[in-house]
């Protein structure tokens, strides 16, 4: 959610800015409710102030004897209640329309954002090792999969249908060994904080974090008001919803492992085939709180702690800064993590590193303070995927495939594995 007084005050700004997402927003109707807001704002606490007044003189006046006066104040002091409740009705009405529109403001793309309709006008800052060689062309992950007894797609689909997985074997191992060498590498040596956070949010707590209300037809709703998550960073996110947190606090690191499920996936008809998009998909979620002024320095160390599990496994992969076209609704600037995959033929989406700044602190109303007695500030919030495994297991499959069939394990995830090889 975007500063109000930022509306008010520099409302041709975040027109530009919403623009540059390809977003037009109600600026011109805010700004009419808002003014009505404001003036009934003004008028509700000339009336109470005028009440309070009149309500001390009835005091004044019995104790003078002057009871006719007194009477008639009070019937001043009632005709003035009446009208502060009629008040009081239409500032939360008015409250409720400037909150509806607000969440249909996106938050604002930052000034080092570029500018571009699409994936195709994303910049790629740096990418990290050499892309493995094969003798031959080297086979997709899907075409692994079966041989080597990883996951039985068919079976997933007649169980829950298309868009999940049932990991078998060796390939099970492999899940749980992903997100158990993930925390650790995060939790040991990147300094995170281990979080499992529940599956099951409220409604609210999506609110918090921008999900809703605009992306409601893509989450699993579980009842009228509770939804699976899409992301460990809803919960994560939301555990200082309401708070305000100490300046000593800051900057705090949280690294979730969850199961993740999104109605979405596949939805546009592209990178279905094999484990590439699924409904729904493991990940491990970094999440920071820190001071506004800190957040773009946390958020490039964000993204050098998720590439850095990419890098200890040794796969080639590239970062990428996102164009204005191509950025969510809420953050205001992101790098994605693309890793190679040989068998593709494409570099895939692993990971998502954001800065949202203020945006879902203000819609959760996390603050800090920095000093006793000082005003409460709100925080800046980032998070990024540390990563989703789909993509990674399809990533070690293809680019350490060799050719008898055979997949080698990355060496630091042997240990959790078990095995230095996957074979038929």
């Amino acid at each position: 959610m975007l500063d109000r007084q930022l509306l008010r005050e520099q409302p041709d700004l975040v027109r530009r800015g919403a623009a540059r997402k390809g977003i037009e927003v109600p600026m011109d109707r805010w700004l009419e409710i808002d003014a009505e807001y404001r003036r009934v704002r003004t008028e509700l606490n000339e009336r109470q102030a005028e009440q309070n007044r009149i309500s001390k003189m009835i005091g004044q006046l019995m104790g003078q004897g002057k009871r006719d006066e007194a009477e008639a104040a009070k019937a001043d002091v009632a005709n003035l209640k009446q009208a502060v409740n009629e008040g009081e009705v239409r500032e939360r009405e008015l409250e409720a329309d400037l909150r509806e529109l607000e969440f249909g403001f996106p938050n604002l793309p930052h000034e080092s954002v570029p500018d571009g309709k699409g994936a195709e006008d994303n910049v790629v800052v740096r990418t990290w090792g050499e892309a493995p060689q094969f003798a031959e062309q080297p086979r997709p992950h899907w075409d692994l999969l079966e041989p080597l007894g990883l996951v039985d797609l068919p079976r997933a689909t007649k169980i829950s249908g298309s868009g999940f997985a049932v990991y078998t074997g060796w390939g099970a191992r492999l899940q749980r060994a992903l997100i158990s060498y993930m925390l650790d590498h995060q939790t040991l040596k990147r300094g995170y904080r281990e979080i499992l956070p529940p599956y099951i949010v409220t409604r609210q707590s999506l609110i918090g974090t921008g999900q809703l209300p605009k992306f409601e037809d893509d989450l699993y709703a579980v009842g009228e008001d509770e939804f699976l998550i899409p992301t460990a960073e809803v919960p994560v996110t939301n555990l200082f919803r309401e708070e305000i947190l100490e300046n000593d606090q800051l900057t705090m690191k949280f690294a979730a492992s969850s199961a993740c499920f999104r109605r979405e996936a596949g939805a546009a008809g592209k990178d279905t085939r094999g484990i590439q998009r699924m409904h729904q998909f493991d990940k491990v979620e970094l999440v920071k709180y820190c001071r506004p002024e800190e957040s773009y320095d946390e958020l490039e160390s964000l993204t050098a702690d998720a590439e850095s599990v990419l890098q200890s496994l040794g796969l080639h992969y590239r970062v990428a800064l996102l164009c204005t076209g191509d950025m969510s609704f809420s953050n205001a600037k992101c790098y994605d993590l693309e890793v190679w995959a040989p068998g593709v033929g494409n570099f895939l989406e692993i990971s998502s590193c954001s800065n949202f700044e203020s945006y879902q602190a203000r819609r959760a109303n996390i603050r800090f303070r920095r000093a006793a007695g000082e005003k409460p500030e709100f925080v800046h919030i980032l998070n990024g995927s540390g990563l989703a495994t789909p993509r990674l297991f399809a990533a070690i499959l293809e680019q350490f495939q060799q050719p008898d069939g055979s997949v080698l394990i990355p060496e630091p995830l042997r240990p959790y594995v078990g095995t230095d090889r996957l074979s038929a």
